[in-house]
């Protein structure tokens, strides 16, 4: 139609996901959409929503984007569960490591702020950290790993995988997030030593 801006919305949404990841989402106006989006207010409104909408489709798509690379990882825990584990991790580092992404993890940063947050977004935020455990727990037990090892396991590598986010946009380097990675793949290997 004549006189109708078009946009890319994947472009669009990836430019309000980054902006959200960046500064948090008390700290982004809609000023702050609308310089990163290129989309005046009234466009943002009618294309994309208000801003909780706009933050819920933001998250689900961090929560997507990472979530299949995370699978992808796991997918072969059955036959391989260390190299697995670690391929799990080095999603994480992989995207902490790109100078084109902000520092930090969408979801632990959601997480974290939860308190002033909507119910909406405080939902989705521990959704996707649920859906974390899940598919570590999954990948574990596909590795025969106990049931009750298998669950405490996923929520020590979920947490640790949180902090590593958390620990990068607080300037720690390579070989601490390294170090910190390896602590929890000994612990593991151990675990997967004495399966019966």
């Amino acid at each position: 139609m004549a006189g109708k801006k078009q946009f890319d919305m994947d472009t669009v949404l990836d430019a309000a996901m980054v902006q959200f990841w960046r500064a948090g989402y008390a700290d982004t106006s809609l000023d702050d959409l609308s310089r990163a989006t290129g989309l005046n207010r009234s466009s943002i409104y009618s294309s994309l929503g208000d801003k909780d909408s706009l933050y819920l489709r933001c998250l689900d798509r961090y929560a997507m984007r990472y979530g299949d690379r995370y699978d992808q990882a796991l997918s072969h825990a059955s036959e391989e569960p260390l190299r697995a584990i670690r391929e799990f991790f080095d999603v994480t580092l992989q995207r902490i490591a790109d100078p084109g992404l902000p520092d930090g993890c969408l979801v632990a940063q959601t997480a974290m702020a939860i308190p002033v947050l909507s119910p909406d977004i405080a939902a989705r935020a521990i959704e996707a950290l649920g859906f974390q455990q899940t598919r570590l727990r999954t990948a574990l037990n596909a590795a025969k790993l106990a049931d009750s090892d298998a669950h405490d396991f996923a929520a020590h590598i979920a947490a640790v995988n949180q902090s590593l986010a958390v620990m990068s946009r607080a300037g720690a380097s390579q070989e601490q997030l390294h170090a910190t990675i390896g602590i929890s793949m000994s612990a593991l290997s151990r675990a997967l030593s004495a399966r019966s």
